[in-house]
């Protein structure tokens, strides 16, 4: 995740909840700069220090391996390819945009739809097919 986004999660939460800068970083044990600089975009956050911004935000926080990064991937392997490709970065961003949503959190809950969708087939999808149920997805968030 990019700090940028990191920021603006940290921050949504943040003035979701009604907090301030300064409870959450009395509850964190962070200072209030530091804070404000991650909410901008700005810093290099230590694993522990973003450990504890969640837990006093009320979340939980989760680490997986970046794409492309070696691991057990929870989708076919066709799809973690397909996933590579332009366009399904491409709309990610969009849908991403047009629910507010960070584009991780998109990314994920798309591939999982996905896989999810692929579990109904009685044989291994294509490329093509990966197309078909990502403009699916598309034609079900369009307004």
């Amino acid at each position: 995740m990019e700090i940028a986004e990191l920021g603006a999660m940290l921050r949504g939460r943040r003035v979701a909840a009604g907090r301030t800068i300064a409870s959450v970083a009395a509850d964190a044990g962070l200072s209030v700069p530091y804070i404000a600089n991650l909410e901008n975009g700005r810093g290099n956050p230590t694993l522990s220090a973003v450990s504890n911004l969640a837990t006093a935000l009320g979340a939980e926080l989760v680490v997986r391996p970046a794409e492309g990064d070696p691991g057990d991937d929870p989708w076919p392997a066709s799809l973690v390819q397909f996933a590579r490709a332009p366009r399904f970065h491409a709309e990610v961003t969009r849908l991403a945009a047009a629910s507010r949503t960070p584009a991780t959190a998109t990314r994920e809950r798309l591939l999982t739809a996905m896989a999810a969708m692929a579990a109904l087939a009685s044989r291994p999808l294509t490329d093509l097919d990966w197309h078909r149920i990502l403009d699916t997805a598309i034609l079900l968030n369009r307004d």
